[in-house]
């Protein structure tokens, strides 16, 4: 299915397949279940340094590519919640190998208009203000197609570049959960930081329906 339905202030997204997202630099597309997509996914998952962050445990490339097939799967529901989506350059076409992923969940009812927000990148593609202008077309997507009033995100408290990114965006630091997540054998707090519809100013992030792969 292609195209997509542009939402006014609470309504539900029933349409939303495939995304495209096209920022100055970066394209936040679908993945496809293809080997390039998934070899990149390992990148970012399979790093030891790069998954230290996450919430889960370094992950194999078979794992990967379930994960793949777990984004396509969810991209076909009716109504569309989850958004796990691939990040390229822009410059190398829409099909380019990914750098990273970009994470959008929409969480509660549908009258509270809320989602969370997520991010990773491939390690040679740190510090190159990425992170920072994935984070920024989400919330673009979410405050203007998705009508969405409230985004979230939830880092580890020793994740200082993720926070700056976050601070960088616009979102505000709420406060800090204890004992968030068990992982390695032990508790992990985490900082949770949100940003609200008229907190958000636009950054020309272009919305429009890929083809499908």
């Amino acid at each position: 299915m292609t195209g997509t339905v542009t939402a006014s202030a609470g309504t539900t997204v029933r349409a939303m397949h495939p995304v495209l997202l096209t920022g100055p630099r970066l394209t936040i597309r679908e993945f496809h279940h293809v080997p390039r997509d998934v070899d990149a996914l390992h990148a970012i998952f399979g790093d030891p340094q790069t998954a230290r962050y996450l919430p889960f445990e370094p992950r194999d490339r078979e794992d990967c590519a379930d994960q793949v097939a777990l984004y396509l799967d969810e991209a076909e529901k009716q109504p569309r919640t989850v958004f796990r989506m691939a990040a390229t350059l822009t410059e190398d076409g829409e099909d380019a190998v990914p750098l990273g992923n970009a994470v959008l969940g929409i969480e509660g009812t549908e009258a509270q208009r809320a989602a969370f927000i997520g991010y990773a990148l491939r390690r040679d593609a740190w510090g190159l203000g990425y992170a920072t202008e994935i984070a920024r077309m989400l919330c673009d997507f979410a405050f203007g197609e998705l009508g969405l009033h409230r985004l979230a995100a939830r880092l580890d408290p020793a994740n200082l570049a993720s926070a700056r990114v976050l601070r960088k965006a616009g979102f505000q630091l709420e406060g800090r959960i204890r004992d968030d997540l068990h992982l390695r054998g032990e508790w992990h707090d985490a900082l949770q930081y949100s940003l609200l519809e008229h907190e958000w100013s636009p950054g020309g992030t272009t919305v429009g329906g890929a083809a499908g792969g």
